[in-house]
């Protein structure tokens, strides 16, 4: 393929495909433009899933992302295998799909259970559906009991309480988010929790499940047991990309590896002409390069998916490049608080605490690295935030990705 292709499929319908798609008809793409989702439904937006929606306070029909008008949407159809010789996506319903540009962007699947559980009762959270039964569950207001102190496990947690569920939240780690945050910010949303008369036990796993049918409980390592209707795994997310095995793309950690163009790489690190990767399912290079970091990294951030979209376009169509993009961002919403973050503050090796008042729920921290500073968090300070990103991009220099 040489030159503007003239027809580009995008596989996965969720914000980093439709960026993409809306990013390539942005940049005067005029040929044959299709979107494929293996949901029923048309695009929408994730991070409300685990806040607004689950609340109440926001309707699921009201996550619904608009869709340019001259773009194919192709619903309930996932990607079961990609044959690049014949430039070809093959679906699940035995179709398939031919293009001459294509987007991964299949974001990711929620990390199952590792073991055998009961047959009703324990859920996971990553789409609309998944979102509809936790809240149903929810209004039954029967006990809840989360696996996982990551900003999914914590903020399941604080939507519960505050529709009145009774909840307890197992962490195997000794503090919430500590791995991604910090000891400082998971302190605060440990005391949070505590105030909202969450149930936490840190420092212990779930070793398994009781109830025959419908679960009833769950049995930790201490050999305690927790009461629970309802249980929610959230023990993370893996890129959902085994659909292209054997179609010699690279992979790193479940993603796929692409270059600072977004442009997939093979398995010898050589850019696959005519494929992009974004969002979840991209092993992207990494943003903050300090030394004895890996090549590449799998964000996972909403901000990610939308930073990328206009340079998988570019490239697509053989535009220039829009420029630097800004280091990773990402945020949480609970318990009446604002976390933001930027930058990667789960890589430092020193911690700079610049304000923790926890009476008044704020705190502000800096992330560092061989002298550099490569991540911050905030808690109810958001403005102070933008001081951070810039130091990180004045710090890093060249070292911060770019188109």
């Amino acid at each position: 393929m040489s030159g503007e292709p003239s027809s580009v499929v995008v596989v996965g319908a969720g914000i980093a495909g439709l960026r993409t798609a809306t990013a390539l008809r942005d940049r005067g793409f005029e040929g044959r433009l299709v979107l494929i989702g293996n949901e029923p439904h048309a695009p929408y937006d994730r991070p409300p899933l685990s806040k607004e929606v689950l609340t109440g306070r926001l309707a699921p029909e009201a996550t619904a992302l608009p869709v340019p008008a001259d773009v194919e949407v192709r619903s309930g159809r996932a990607a079961v295998r990609l044959d690049r010789a014949a430039r070809r996506v093959l679906l699940d319903d035995g179709s398939e799909q031919s293009y001459e540009g294509l987007v991964i962007a299949t974001g990711a699947t929620a990390v199952p259970w590792p073991g055998p559980t009961p047959a009703q009762g324990v859920l996971t959270l990553r789409g609309l559906d998944d979102a509809a039964r936790l809240r149903a569950a929810l209004a039954e207001g029967d006990p809840l009991l989360v696996i996982g102190g990551g900003f999914l496990g914590c903020e399941i947690a604080s939507a519960a309480r505050e529709a009145g569920a009774p909840v307890a939240l197992v962490c195997r780690d000794r503090l919430p988010m500590r791995r991604t945050v910090g000891a400082e910010v998971g302190a605060l949303v440990a005391r949070l929790q505590a105030e909202a008369g969450v149930v936490l036990r840190t420092g212990v796993r779930v070793t398994g499940f009781s109830g025959a049918r419908r679960v009833t409980g769950v049995e930790l390592s201490d050999g305690t047991r927790i009461r629970a209707r309802t249980v929610v795994s959230a023990l993370g997310a893996r890129p959902a990309t085994d659909w292209t095995r054997g179609s010699g793309l690279g992979t790193h950690s479940g993603g796929l590896r692409c270059d600072h163009r977004r442009r997939a790489l093979d398995e010898e690190g050589r850019p696959v002409e005519g494929i992009v990767v974004v969002g979840d399912a991209a092993a992207a290079p990494h943003p903050l390069p300090y030394p004895g970091a890996p090549s590449h990294l799998v964000i996972g951030h909403w901000s990610g998916a939308v930073d990328h979209a206009d340079t998988a376009a570019s490239t697509l169509v053989g535009g220039p490049p829009p420029g630097p993009v800004p280091p990773p961002s990402f945020w949480s919403d609970q318990y009446g608080v604002r976390v933001r973050a930027v930058g990667l503050p789960g890589a430092a090796d020193r911690v700079e605490v610049h304000e923790y008042d926890p009476e008044r729920r704020r705190v502000e921290v800096s992330q560092h690295r061989g002298g550099r500073t490569v991540g911050a968090v905030t808690v109810n300070r958001t403005s102070r935030l933008a001081a951070h990103r810039a130091r990180i991009v004045a710090e890093h220099g060249e070292g911060v990705v770019t188109g």
